[in-house]
């Protein structure tokens, strides 16, 4: 067993990348939008596209963060994992990072809650050494 918790480090950085491209997809959308945008009610819609899509970016950063803070101090795994998990959730907003990110962000917050830390071992159960040789 590892000391870190690497598939759910993983997991949720990648669900983080994907929900970040989600919301810079968003965002360029909106410009996209707005640069067509004939009446009030096409600009306001590409202005409440890029708010989702900022919100969406910053969730994205907090599940980084959290993946990241997962890796660097493993012994705070469920505090992490809630992180990851939340703001995954809420991503759901702005397209879950296509959905996919979503997913992965679940299940990278469920294993990193989960993740349980190596036992260490008692001193009667290292490996000892084998007994050097006497010189001949």
């Amino acid at each position: 067993m590892s000391e870190k918790p690497t598939a759910a480090f993983v997991v949720s950085l990648i669900a983080g990348i994907f929900i970040l491209l989600g919301a810079i997809f968003m965002m360029v959308l909106s410009s996209v939008l707005g640069g067509f945008a004939i009446g009030v009610g096409a600009g306001a819609a590409a202005s409440l596209l890029i708010l989702y899509g900022a919100v969406g970016l910053i969730f994205a950063i907090l599940v980084l963060v959290g993946a990241v803070m997962l890796w660097m101090k493993p012994k705070s795994h469920v505090a992490a994992g809630v992180i990851i998990l939340l703001f995954s959730l809420f991503s759901i907003i702005s397209t879950g990072g296509f959905i996919i990110g979503l997913i992965l962000g679940i299940v990278g917050g469920i294993l990193a809650i989960v993740w349980k830390p190596p036992a260490p071992m008692a001193p009667g159960m290292m490996q000892s050494m084998p007994p050097s040789m006497p010189p001949q």
